[in-house]
């Protein structure tokens, strides 16, 4: 139970930090995705750059992102469960690997898939320039044609206790949608494709980056969930165990009274 406790107070307080941060970090993100779309949007199909290419799915790269550590309930399982699936049902018959961040990834799916390339270190100093090296590794693989596209499969942070698993589309970058109308007039300088050109790897970092960065608030708010949960079973147990020791204790000082009081009877007699 003091274990337990210790490990909620621990991840209690890391929460709080790595919450401050993704939720600073989520309008930059957004706004910038919003931006490429819009710009990507009034290209014509062939300036959108190299990792706009639609192509024909033939193979697949899945980057699961899980923790280094356990003892937080579902949180790398809900991941792992929802990679697999990935793998199994919408890309049945493709080439599939993956990509871990995080050990927990790695030392389950390494027993049944190919895992290409493990990150796990990018815990140990979290910080966006080790995350953007990861991205640039995986923009490289698409623009190479190895993979026709890349999914990132990770916990998105709702709350402490609630954590949502996301499969978002890492490349290529998904077209704009029909219906939705462009509300915004940029005026461009030097040219509006060179702004995308440069534009699409920040957004692409960045998008790894808030995947990972939520990733890892989740897992602090799923670990506090679950050893709180397990600090109360703990206690519900230790208070069971004290009622039947107390009674155990009280039966032993009933039969010595008993015993006494039986012998003292037998002396009068």
């Amino acid at each position: 139970m003091q274990i337990t406790s210790a490990m909620k107070m621990v991840s209690a307080a890391k929460l709080k930090k790595a919450q401050d941060a993704i939720t600073a970090m989520r309008p930059y993100a957004d706004k910038l995705n919003e931006l490429l779309q819009n710009l990507s949007a009034s290209l014509d199909e062939n300036s959108g750059g190299q990792y706009s290419e639609q192509r024909e799915v033939n193979k697949v790269l899945i980057v699961a992102i899980t923790s280094n550590r356990g003892l937080c309930g579902a949180f790398n399982t809900n991941v792992l469960k929802q990679s697999v699936a990935l793998a199994q049902d919408r890309y049945a018959g493709k080439k599939v690997d993956f990509v871990t961040i995080g050990k927990k990834a790695k030392d389950l799916l390494s027993k049944r898939h190919a895992v290409i390339n493990d990150h796990s270190k990018v815990y140990d100093e979290l910080t966006f320039d080790q995350v953007a090296a990861i991205a640039e590794e995986l923009m490289d693989k698409f623009s190479s044609g190895a993979y026709d596209k890349i999914e990132i499969v990770y916990n998105h942070f709702k709350n402490a206790a609630t954590q949502v698993v996301l499969t978002e589309q890492f490349l290529p970058i998904k077209p704009l949608e029909q219906d939705v109308q462009l509300s915004t007039d940029y005026i461009f300088e030097p040219s509006k494709e060179e702004i995308v050109e440069e534009l699409i790897p920040k957004t692409l970092k960045t998008q790894l980056y808030k995947a990972v960065r939520d990733s890892f608030a989740s897992e602090h708010g799923a670990r506090m969930t679950a050893m709180h949960k397990a600090t109360d079973n703990a206690k519900e147990l230790r208070d069971q165990l004290k009622l039947t020791y107390n009674k155990a204790r009280q039966a032993a000082i009933t039969n010595e009274i008993l015993e006494i009081v039986g012998g003292a009877e037998a002396l009068n007699g």
